[in-house]
């Protein structure tokens, strides 16, 4: 399937929130936190804010290297998610969705407190279980 896009661009603040979350999971590579991302925001069924600031000082990877193995199923579904939340299906449109759920999902796993580590980004991103305060 086409690739949504050729590159992935994360702003300054995504890369802050990428560095932030490389120290809690202990997962060195931003590609498969950034996957993770697109997942948490995904499985909102609300349409994630257009992203308004800039990619200047961010992080920029290919979407080989950001989609990985999994190249055609996240196309098919970024090309899905864009039609539905009202994104035009240019490819300016689809990119910008891609970014909006990118930097959404990012917010939702960087918004956690303390060390969770890899168990405890499982048991809340995908166990769906809040930690106990």
């Amino acid at each position: 399937m086409k690739a949504p896009v050729e590159s992935i661009r994360v702003s300054q603040q995504g890369r802050d929130q990428l560095i932030k979350l490389k120290r809690q999971t202990g997962v060195e590579n931003w590609n498969v936190l950034c996957r993770w991302a697109i997942c948490c925001s995904l499985r909102e069924k609300a349409i994630p804010p257009r992203p308004t600031t800039s990619t200047e000082g961010g992080v920029e990877m290919s979407w080989k290297v950001f989609a990985g193995e999994n190249a055609d199923q996240l196309s098919a579904i970024i090309f899905m998610r864009a039609s539905v939340d009202g994104f035009t299906d240019s490819p300016d449109g689809v990119a910008l969705c891609l970014r909006a759920h990118l930097h959404r999902g990012l917010g939702y796993m960087a918004s956690e407190v303390g060390d969770l580590g890899i168990a405890g980004f499982i048991r809340r991103w995908l166990l769906n279980q809040r930690l106990e305060k």
